[in-house]
């Protein structure tokens, strides 16, 4: 793929590049996406698991040909992990090896010298030589003591090093934020980035994306799998269906040489699609395989 300039991306380029990638996308995704590089915010991308944002970090990264650096958020998470550390283990033996040699002044100057520093995710794409696409996987996960400390870094892309000083971006990166809405994001963060909702696609959508990414389905089945998850979407599940498992379904029908859904099909494939017992038992009371069927056919 041609690597793309960040300063002549245009709108119908940004999406002509996703489409490459294999990333199906409509101006709900590509116009804020663009604006975000544009106007080198960080975009922050909001939805259920498995609708695509963390994709779309990737793709980035593949249209513009650069790094992706992904910093995955979890609880108690902290500023050491994200942004750096120093190697401790490593100084201990130099200072064993020098403490009779050096004087305590040459000492810490070594101690505290690249060699001994552990870059994290957001010192790296700091210090990156080119423009590089920083990943912060859902960030929910973290604190609110954590997100004031990222609110801070991604406000001026820079950071203090006490031994080192402040240290600039060489080129400020291209941020993308993914929240599963675990908690409330504070004003402060959301203010600071372009924000993106992905809700779950269409059937329009989800057949498109079916065709690209599993092209040895047919086309009446890639319709029967778009209808199927869509329906099993409109049901009380705690966990509805997401992309990625519309698209184990479809890889799991081809592996069964299937022209239609029927309803052996479904009995197979359960485990693919829902990944929790009550759901599972909430299918089989409320819909059933058959019908599930009936409601495809009858569309």
């Amino acid at each position: 793929m041609k690597r793309e300039n960040l300063s002549s991306i245009t709108i119908e380029r940004l999406r002509q590049g996703f489409e490459k990638a294999g990333y199906i996308a409509e101006d709900d995704i590509i116009v804020p996406v663009y604006l975000a590089l544009r106007l080198e915010k960080p975009i922050l991308i909001t939805g259920a698991p498995g609708v695509g944002k963390t994709e779309i970090a990737k793709v980035l990264a593949s249209v513009f040909q650069t790094e992706l650096i992904r910093l995955q958020c979890y609880e108690g998470l902290d500023e050491n992990k994200a942004l750096y550390e120093w190697n401790y283990q490593r100084q201990l033996i130099k200072i064993q090896l020098i403490k009779d040699t050096a004087s305590e002044e040459m000492v810490e100057q070594d101690l505290f010298s690249r060699g001994y520093l552990l870059e994290r995710p957001l010192l790296r794409a700091i210090q990156a030589q080119e423009k590089a696409v920083l990943l912060i996987d859902e960030i929910d996960k973290t604190d609110e003591e954590f997100e004031a400390f990222l609110f801070e870094v991604l406000s001026d892309f820079q950071v203090s090093i006490p031994e080192w000083g402040t240290i600039e971006a060489n080129h400020i990166p291209m941020v993308v934020l993914t929240n599963n809405g675990e908690r409330e994001l504070s004003d402060g963060l959301k203010r600071r980035c372009v924000y993106l909702y992905i809700d779950f696609p269409t059937i329009e959508k989800e057949l498109k994306i079916i065709k690209v990414k599993v092209p040895e389905v047919n086309d009446r089945l890639a319709e029967d799998i778009a209808l199927a998850v869509h329906y099993m979407r409109e049901q009380d599940f705690k966990k509805k269906p997401s992309i990625s498992e519309t698209l184990d379904l479809a890889n799991a029908l081809v592996l069964f040489d299937a022209k239609r859904l029927e309803e052996k099909h479904i009995k197979d494939t359960i485990n693919l699609l829902l990944k929790d017992k009550e759901d599972i038992d909430l299918f089989y009371k409320e819909l059933g395989p058959f019908g599930l069927v009936e409601m495809v056919n009858k569309r």
